[in-house]
This record gives C-alpha cells, sequence and structure tokens, in this order.
C-alpha cells in the first residue's frame, strides 16, 4: 500500500512517534501530539482488532485521528523487532501496558535504548511502575478515588459521584502524558539522551486536585460534599433547571457578579434569606433562587443576562455545543467523515495546529509506514509472508469470539491495555 502525501503543519512537525496501540490515556496523548502536528504511528494489534463490538467503527474512534496503522503481531517471533526498528527511528515511544508487559514482549526501555539511546520512552499505568497497587486493574473511578479527589465530588448528602473518566483518563492520565514527552525532548535537546515518563492516572489527578489539598488545611474547604464554594454548596455556583426542563449554570462568586446576577433575576437582595457568603442561608437562598429559574425557560434566562455580567450561561447538549455561536465563530470544532469533534487545541499564530487525517482502520498502513520509516521492501515482504505484520483486512478478519478465546482480546488493565498486560 502506498503511504498519501501528507503536511505536517503545526508546532511538532517532524517530530516521530511510535504508539503502542491501547485505549484511554495513551491514545489521548498521542491524538495531542498528532493534532500537533506530529507524526504518529499506532501500532495495533495483528489479529481481532474488530473485537470492541459488533457496532464498532474505527473510522469513528476520533482519539485515533491524525495518524497511521501498522498492525503487528507482537507474540511473534519477529513481532518485537518490527517495533524496534520502528522505535530506532522514532523521538517517542507512548505504551499503555501494566508494569513489566513491555519488558517481557522485547519491546521494554532497554530494549529501545539499545536501539536508540536519545528515545524518550512514555509510559501510561493508573497507579505507576512501582509501589503495592502497581498491578492492581482499575479504571478511571478507581485511580480518582486512591488520588482522593472523588471523595470531594458529588452533592450534599449523596455519593461520591464520577466526572465522566475527565479526570483520572484524560487529564490526569493523557494530558499529563503529552505535557512529559514535552518536557523530556526539551531536555534531550540539552543532554542528547533519552529517558523514561513513568506516568500514572492516580499521580497526575492528585496533581490536578492540588489547589484543593490546599484548601483543606486552612479551612477553606471542608471534606463534606456539597457545602463548599464550587462543589454545589453555594447557591451562586451551581446548575438550575429551567421551565422548559432545560439547565442553566450559574457562576457568580464575586460580589458584583453576584449582584447582576440578582437583577437578572428581579431578586431583592434585602428581601433574601441571607447575604451571599452567609453559608448558613445557603440552602434556603438557593431554594429562592431555583424557584425564580424555574419560571422562564432556559432561552429566555440566557437572553435576560446578556449586557449583564451575572455568570449566567445555558448548559448546552454535545451537540448544541458544536452548533453554538461562539463555536462557529471560534471554529472549535470540525468535522471528519461526518463525525463532529472537536479541533486541536491550544491555537498556535505561526504553525497552525490541524487533523491531518481520519482515524485508520488498523493495519491500514503498514507497508507505507515501514517504507517510510526506512525499512527495506525485502524485510517488509518477509514480515507480511511471516505474519508478524498484517495488513488492514487481515487484522480485522479474526472474528471477536476466536480472539477471546485465544486470550488476545482489549480490556482495561490498568490503562485499559490490550491482554498482554495479563502475561
Amino acid at each position: 500500500m502506498t503511504t498519501p502525501e501528507r503536511s505536517f503543519t503545526g508546532p511538532l512537525a517532524g517530530l516521530q512517534v511510535l504508539e503502542i496501540g491501547g485505549m484511554g490515556p495513551g491514545p489521548f496523548a498521542a491524538m495531542v501530539l498528532a493534532d500537533l502536528g506530529a507524526d504518529v504511528v499506532r501500532v495495533d494489534r495483528a489479529h481481532g482488532a474488530s473485537l470492541p463490538g459488533p457496532n464498532h467503527d474505527f473510522r469513528k474512534e476520533v482519539m485515533h485521528r491524525g495518524r497511521r496503522s501498522v498492525a503487528v503481531d507482537l507474540k511473534h517471533p519477529d513481532g518485537a523487532g518490527v517495533v524496534l526498528d520502528l522505535a530506532e527511528r522514532a523521538d517517542v515511544v507512548i505504551e499503555g501496558f501494566r508494569p513489566g508487559v513491555a519488558e517481557r514482549l522485547g519491546i521494554g526501555p532497554e530494549d529501545c535504548f539499545l536501539r536508540n539511546p536519545r528515545i524518550i520512552y512514555g509510559r501510561m499505568t493508573g497507579f505507576g511502575q512501582d509501589g503495592p497497587l502497581a498491578q492492581d486493574v482499575g479504571h478511571d473511578i478507581n485511580y480518582i478515588a486512591t488520588s482522593g479527589l472523588l471523595s470531594l465530588i458529588g452533592r450534599k448528602d449523596a455519593p461520591p459521584t464520577p466526572p465522566l473518566s475527565l479526570l483520572g483518563d484524560f487529564g490526569g492520565g493523557g494530558m499529563l502524558l503529552a505535557m512529559g514527552v514535552l518536557a523530556a525532548l526539551w531536555e534531550t535537546e540539552r543532554s542528547g539522551e533519552g529517558q523514561v515518563i513513568d506516568a500514572a492516572m492516580v499521580d497526575g489527578a492528585a496533581l490536578l486536585g492540588t489547589a484543593f489539598f490546599g484548601f483543606m488545611p486552612t479551612g477553606d474547604w471542608r471534606q463534606e460534599r456539597g457545602a463548599n464554594l464550587v462543589d454545589s454548596g453555594a447557591p451562586f455556583y451551581d446548575s438550575y433547571e429551567t421551565s422548559d426542563g432545560g439547565w442553566v449554570a450559574v457562576g457568580a462568586m464575586e460580589p458584583h457578579y453576584y449582584a447582576d446576577l440578582l437583577t437578572v433575576l428581579e431578586l431583592d437582595e434585602a428581601s433574601l434569606p441571607g447575604s451571599q457568603y452567609d453559608e448558613a442561608a445557603w440552602p434556603a437562598l438557593k431554594e429562592v433562587i431555583a424557584d425564580r429559574f424555574r419560571t422562564r425557560t432556559r432561552d429566555e434566562w440566557v437572553t435576560a443576562a446578556r449586557g449583564h455580567n451575572a455568570c449566567l450561561h445555558p448548559v448546552l447538549t454535545m451537540d448544541e455545543a458544536t452548533r453554538s455561536e461562539h463555536a462557529r465563530a471560534r471554529e472549535s470544532f470540525t468535522e471528519i467523515d461526518g463525525v463532529p469533534q472537536p479541533a486541536p487545541a491550544p491555537r498556535f499564530s505561526r504553525t497552525p495546529a490541524t487533523v491531518t487525517a481520519p482515524p485508520p482502520l488498523p493495519g491500514e498502513h503498514t507497508e507505507g509506514v515501514l517504507a517510510d520509516w526506512g525499512t527495506p521492501t525485502w524485510r517488509i515482504a518477509e514480515w507480511l509472508k511471516s505474519g508478524a505484520v498484517v495488513d488492514a483486512e487481515t487484522a480485522a478478519g479474526e472474528d471477536a469470539g476466536t480472539a477471546i478465546a485465544n486470550g488476545t482480546e482489549t480490556t482495561e488493565t490498568t490503562t485499559d491495555s490490550p491482554a498482554e498486560a495479563r502475561a
């Protein structure tokens, strides 16, 4: 297969990244790097790649956008050699296996350093490469629970509430890994040496909560959920239902913004159950504000707030967010093959980030990538013949039942990694 001409225009143009395919935070980190212009090659499984479900469509795996895919059988005698040949030409490797698995597969950091001493080897796990929990399986909820953050999230007298997979997988995991990669690359330019990045979601989630760890000992934050300034305890920092079943978000923390909010709501502060920061009055004050919001529709309240600094905005659905006036003006979303999705961020004045390609099929670019990255034609032919690497048709050919029986199914371990993590 020939590889189409691609243009890398972002600030990371020229950077070559090898991603050992997994799910969740690792792919998110790779997507961020690809959005910023890096040439990211994803190593997918050689067999059973269609496993995620009967309705799964790899073309809609938006976190896989902007890169090419090579399908490699990591259990084939030549599988590790394929990865190491690619790593020899890469600047960065990203993997998300459970600790020790990459070493057993022959593609761990030391294996890569022997071929490429300058390589940055990014490791993404839930609990880190060491410590008593290092081999524990888990999901986002487990990592943020262990970090201490989950205990803070939720409404008064309600259980801790999982905030989607944002704090562990993507914020504390993938984004911190991407930042670590860039920091290590900066250092390598000076030292000439590579290094390993041990990115753990439990560590990253805790880091995201730094401010709250600081608030706790000062008394500015109480352990009780739903009783604090930004956790739905304050009546001026919450979401309220409107008469049409819609919702508005209010964040009028400062007194002058709170005054504008009361103007929009047509409420006289002197007649309210208490002042803005009278915490004892917060429950009663919240009831008054909630009752007022239920008298108009969401959009009527948004219109009423225009021209005021009330910190009042509609709670948009994901579909509405892609079509909002502000998003259209800033081109905050893009559409690839009919799938709306967030555009690359942040913005760069000279080297704009862009999505260079839709999500690939596993193995779609096997031959083209190997050729582009310097593998001799005869060796590519040998690997294809032996099954060490396969093309997209072969990668998707094994049915899910056979894949499970062979123990090659995708499963979430410490970081949503393939099942080799259980080896």
